[in-house]
């Protein structure tokens, strides 16, 4: 006679895991959430130097809770005098995968979890500042007015890679690279999981 599904579930080690990743979600999105303005100060300085290439196109980058302000030296009109462009970046739109990431390793239990947590979430800030760089200069060289995008200066074949790093960096990034961090600090327990599910 086959066992009930829950007892079978309980049983089974990645069930218990999924379980486990599942409980901990809530705990780590609302963490994330409240965490992101602090995060956001090492993404700033992040961004900060990522935009140092374009030279003064980028006067500062500001962070005004999670959100990333790029003052530019772009102007709104022909005018000379005035002010100037500021484009604002969500942050959360592009950390979203390490509320995931720590729900994983906290799941995984294992014996350096919390080091493994820090160090990952560390890991993961480039990828969420090239996100936002990636975000800023869509803005101002693709989606600006034609007056403000021909003052960036960017080429065709630029603002294409622009597009592409903006895609890149908004679809596949904040999903991809959670993961890809976390099965690479936990190959022992994924070998564990493994042995477990084949024994």
């Amino acid at each position: 006679m086959d066992a009930p599904p829950a007892a079978a579930a309980a049983r089974s080690p990645l069930a218990r895991f999924v379980l486990t990743v599942v409980a901990w979600l809530p705990l780590t999105f609302a963490a994330w959430y409240f965490a992101a303005p602090a995060l956001m100060i090492l993404v700033r300085a992040l961004c900060a130097i990522a935009v140092l290439p374009f030279g003064d196109l980028v006067r500062e980058v500001e962070r005004a809770g999670s959100t990333l302000n790029f003052v530019t030296s772009l102007k709104p009109g022909q005018a000379a005098g005035g002010g100037v462009i500021s484009v604002s970046v969500d942050g959360l739109l592009y950390s979203f995968g390490m509320p995931m990431f720590a729900a994983l390793t906290l799941a995984a239990r294992e014996p350096k979890r919390w080091a493994i947590l820090a160090i990952g979430l560390l890991a993961l800030l480039p990828f969420v500042a090239f996100g936002a760089v990636a975000d800023f200069l869509k803005n101002v060289a693709i989606t600006a007015s034609p007056l403000v995008a021909s003052q960036a200066g960017f080429s065709a074949p630029q603002r294409e890679l622009i597009a592409f790093a903006y895609q890149f960096g908004t679809l596949i990034l904040p999903t991809v690279v959670p993961a890809v961090v976390w099965v690479l600090s936990h190959r022992a327990f994924l070998e564990r999981m493994r042995g477990q599910a084949s024994g």
